[in-house]
């Protein structure tokens, strides 16, 4: 392992020169690709190198050990030692973590779809919840968020909530949310007091780029009509709703919020890209059934991830078998300590396989 992180730190010093080379910065998409790839490897030289000053400091201090006699002076280097050998120890589990091959979307933006499932208006009312819970989150990491459509219930709540989060490691920071969240509470109009049992389904997708995902026009079919409900006196009266199907997969977009068709059907490929993208990575990962099994879940939406009991103001993740008593700050956003939990158990799987 030591050759590897020798030859990776060999190549973040080659491109931290040619980053500097004004030549190359003459070269834009060049350069831009160079940076990326530098900054990539930051975070993996720099505990190498935290690693490589411990151990041969830990090479020293023994060296000076040889032949020391006297009591007092060999006990301090005796404690030294094993401070830098904890110190390489810990560098050494953090730099197995880094070394781990990335998801390719980790740090792209997120297209978040929530849905009210089982439960009626008190599902809409839940699936409300858990819309302002991710914006709340996103806003405490200081993410653009964008609501790109919505299906408002007639109680509260959503329907249905689309919206965009953009923001550096948005989606690694948000994949592991997608399926089945449940809700067990005493709906407002519940007279007799007894606990209901609701879902929402949520659904995380990484923002798709046309580079990612090719899209043949051939293969679009793109209806308009008038919008419905709320959204001034045009809504109804122009056809600026937007309904983009992708023939081959039958997956269908609609987008009605804007009162332009062109940023209607700009939101609704974004969508549909995403959800293609979604839609192939899905196919690829039940091939690799075996690389799947270690995952936290399979990020399908029909399996139950959460649960959030009122009553005993409780939040219990079943994958990892987490509960914590903080609902009313899980709801208002403050996520981390499930998102850690959830990272950290799938790094332990991974080095598990590998």
């Amino acid at each position: 392992m030591i050759e590897k992180l020798r030859a990776i730190k060999e190549r973040y010093d080659e491109l931290t020169a040619l980053v500097s080379d004004p030549s190359v910065i003459g070269r834009q998409n060049e350069w831009r690709t160079l940076i990326k790839e530098r900054a990539s490897l930051t975070d993996l030289v720099t505990a190498f190198e935290g690693l490589d000053s411990a151990m041969n400091e830990v090479a020293e201090l023994k060296k000076a050990l040889e032949g020391q006699n006297e009591p007092e002076f060999r006990d301090m280097l005796e404690a030294e030692v094993r401070v830098q050998q904890e110190t390489s120890e810990r560098l050494m589990a953090e730099i197995k973590i880094l070394l781990l091959p990335k998801d390719p979307n980790d740090d792209k933006n997120v297209i978040v779809e929530v849905r009210a499932g089982a439960g009626g208006n008190e599902a809409a009312l839940f699936a409300g919840n858990l819309y302002r819970m991710y914006m709340r989150f996103a806003e405490r990491q200081g993410w653009k968020t964008e609501l790109m459509s919505a299906s408002p219930s007639d109680l509260g709540g959503f329907k249905e909530a689309i919206f965009m989060i953009e923001g550096k490691g948005a989606y690694s920071k948000l994949k592991f949310e997608s399926g089945v969240h449940r809700v067990q509470r005493v709906p407002d109009t519940e007279a007799s007091g007894r606990i209901h049992t609701s879902t929402a389904t949520v659904a995380v997708l990484p923002e798709a780029e046309e580079v990612d995902i090719m899209i043949d026009q051939n293969d679009l079919r793109i209806d308009t009509f008038c919008s419905s409900g709320p959204g001034g006196q045009s809504v109804n009266t122009t056809y600026s709703a937007v309904r983009i199907t992708h023939l081959p997969t039958g997956i269908a977009v609609n987008m009605q919020d804007e009162k332009s068709q062109t940023k209607n059907r700009d939101k609704a490929m974004k969508v549909l890209r995403a959800r293609l993208l979604e839609a192939e990575q899905s196919k690829r990962d039940a091939e690799l059934t075996e690389a799947r099994r270690g995952q936290v879940g399979s990020g399908d939406r029909s399996e139950r991830i959460r649960t959030y009991n009122f009553s005993q103001s409780r939040v219990s993740d079943h994958r990892i078998n987490l509960t914590t008593h903080r609902l009313d700050a899980i709801l208002d956003g403050d996520i981390n300590e499930l998102i850690d939990a959830l990272t950290t158990h799938d790094q332990l799987e991974k080095l598990q396989r590998s």
